[in-house]
């Protein structure tokens, strides 16, 4: 298999960290996220392992602790580890790929060297609160509003849901309206810290599969919010919120890629091994050939979602919106196809739980809705093509 999906975008270095990942991965992950799926929720503990091992905030300057290299490869090599084994618990994707940028952009120096070495060292995990019960896609609706108070600090009040890492979190960046009058221009962005009076989180929601993720509902009541804990201007929130969208998506493409080659690799080896009717079931020409189409559209997968990488990493370029709707899209498509296909192959057994073709056929079926849905990443490669 390492033949088929042969790959050229990483150097020495990438491949020494990615030793260092997977090590960490096979020895510290993977022979307990069965327990954590059973508990629903992650151990804080990891968080800090991994921060001890260099795994978070590697493209932080290490004046606040970080690693220092801005190179989204690493944050990739990640995602993938994480996905080869498909540790759907594990949210550091979210911490490195997607709060991370926040900080770097817009985020002052105090901000900075309060938040970063916590964030590097894992004793700060962080989440971002966008969806609310009645706003997914259309983010400019939400209801969640900060009024600005006479000693300059924010009073909070509203709810989120569907928030990964919201039980574990100690950090939120918060969509807020602090002028409700407006859509666009009315939203700003907020960090809420564990602690914070009136900040509660609700269920660690029952989700179909992600089981060992918690994700939670939040409850703002009347959260006094200290205004240097603005992120940004104020009024400027949905603008930070497109910028980094198109590393989301790209972050949410890298990892199920790594989970369709695993599938694809998990099905090799259980249709050679089993035997029907007196010889191995992938000598049956349908095994054969379905197996066949799910390495296929995983080599295309890769090869696609490795360009877009690579586009990302490019000195003076970045990612646009729509290759980073196709590459959300065409990737999470694929690979809740390739899983499917998966299943079957496996038979009865592909749908016992202590199989991870079981896991990852729960697992990834989210993947098309969260990160805007996959309808939402069509509706922007048309309007960018002027349809």
């Amino acid at each position: 298999m390492e033949t088929l999906f042969q790959r050229s975008i990483f150097d020495e270095e990438h491949d020494a960290f990615r030793d260092v990942v997977r090590a960490f991965v096979d020895n510290e992950i993977a022979p307990h996220h069965e327990q954590w799926e059973k508990d629903s929720i992650v151990p804080r503990e990891i968080w800090e392992k991994a921060g001890a091992t260099g795994l978070l905030c590697t493209d932080v300057p290490p004046e606040y602790g970080g690693g220092g290299i801005p190179d989204f490869r690493y944050n990739a090599i990640v995602g993938e580890e994480l996905g080869r084994v498909n540790a759907s618990g594990i949210g550091f994707g979210l911490h490195n790929d997607i709060v991370v940028p926040y900080l770097l952009r817009i985020a002052n120096e105090e901000q900075k060297q309060r938040w970063f070495p916590k964030m590097a060292s894992g004793a700060a995990i962080t989440a971002i609160a966008m969806t609310e019960p009645a706003t997914g896609s259309d983010l400019a609706g939400i209801q969640t509003t900060a009024t600005r108070q006479s000693d300059g600090s924010y009073l909070v009040n509203g709810a989120k849901t569907f928030i990964t890492n919201g039980i574990n979190a100690d950090l939120v960046i918060t969509a807020v309206k602090t002028d409700p009058s407006k859509r666009h221009e009315g939203m700003s962005l907020l960090v809420i810290e564990r602690g914070m009076e009136g900040f509660e989180r609700g269920r660690n929601l029952n989700k179909v599969g992600l089981k060992a993720q918690d994700t939670a509902e939040l409850f703002f009541t009347d959260v006094r919010v200290p205004p240097e804990n603005l992120l940004g201007e104020e009024g400027l929130g949905f603008k930070y919120l497109v910028e980094n969208l198109a590393q989301e998506r790209l972050s949410v493409a890298v990892g199920v890629t790594a989970t369709g080659e695993a599938a694809v690799e998990w099905t090799l080896d259980y249709i050679k091994g089993r035997t029907a009717f007196g010889k191995p079931i992938g000598s049956f020409q349908n095994s054969k050939f379905l197996w066949a189409e799910m390495a296929t559209k995983m080599a295309v997968c890769r090869e696609f979602v490795d360009r877009c990488l690579m586009e990302h990493v490019a000195e003076g370029k970045e990612l646009s919106a729509e290759q980073a709707a196709m590459a959300k899209y065409w990737a999470t498509e694929t690979v809740n196809d390739v899983v499917d296909k998966g299943v079957q192959l496996h038979g009865g057994y592909g749908f016992m739980w202590e199989y991870p073709i079981a896991r990852a056929f729960a697992d990834m079926r989210v993947t098309s809705i969260y990160a805007g849905t996959n309808e939402i990443m069509k509706e922007i490669i048309g309007r960018h093509y002027g349809l």
